[in-house]
């Protein structure tokens, strides 16, 4: 599977730029039109007014860890290597690590190769994708699980200080969308927000459906990052593009 995923993953690189664009100027809708057109140009040129593209190495100058024991960097990847502590306050993820790298954005694509390193037994693994981050009880995240079947799992949320709600439209109260990650390979996530309009989708594997969506607009501002609720995972080739929100 590893060809194929680096595969999808050049294409969607490639297409970042395009939709971020798109998201500027309000012409697209969040993970539908442009997430599987070619880009014109190389995201790296595609910086303009009110424009930006961030692409975070896998260094501590770029990443601010919340627990920085619990973290490591090898071989271009940010890796997360236990499970965090619960914190105090309202319920949300354990632990994370948030791009410091480049300007907050508020309308986004958020592309990167993540894998949960939690034993495959374990049916609650996860790993998550967090975006419009303001402070560690203000953000959103994508919740990427092995398991559908309750609350807190495999589902896109919202942290305003106050527990963490789930707001995907796949929920109905006893199931979610498609388990995310069954397996212990790497796999291509791509999150589109359009802060305007609130639409949120989150696709994987270049799926041209995306397997999660929801509205929402509390946050129209903020950084994004990687980590998980309670288990480990790690992410590489980080790409988040989209409108400077300050």
């Amino acid at each position: 599977m590893g060809t194929s995923v680096r595969n999808r993953t050049t294409a969607a690189a490639a297409s970042v730029a395009l939709l971020a664009a798109a998201l500027v100027a309000g012409t697209s809708p969040p993970g539908v039109a442009g997430t599987d057109r070619p880009a014109a140009a190389g995201a790296r040129h595609a910086e303009g007014p009110g424009f930006a593209v961030v692409r975070p190495r896998a260094t501590p100058a770029h990443w601010a860890l919340l627990t920085p024991e619990k973290w490591d960097f090898e071989r271009g990847q940010v890796v997360l290597t236990e499970p965090g502590t619960a914190p105090t306050g309202p319920r949300r993820p354990f632990e994370y690590a948030v791009i410091t790298q480049g300007p907050e954005l508020g309308s986004l694509v958020y592309r990167a190769e993540v894998r949960i390193d939690e034993a495959v037994e374990v049916t609650n693994r996860d790993v998550i994708l967090v975006w419009n981050y303001q402070s560690p009880t203000r953000f959103y995240y994508a919740h990427l699980s092995t398991d559908n079947t309750i609350y807190p799992h495999n589902g896109i949320f919202v942290v305003d200080d106050a527990d963490r709600r789930r707001i995907d439209d796949q929920w109905n109260g006893s199931v979610g969308a498609a388990p995310a990650i069954t397996d212990a390979d790497w796999h291509d996530v791509r999150l589109v927000y359009d802060a305007r309009r609130g639409g949120i989708a989150v696709f994987v594997d270049g799926a041209r459906k995306p397997l999660m969506t929801a509205t929402d607009t509390t946050f129209s501002g903020g950084r994004a990052g990687f980590g998980s609720f309670d288990n480990f995972g790690r992410v590489r080739d980080v790409l988040v593009a989209g409108v400077r929100s300050r």
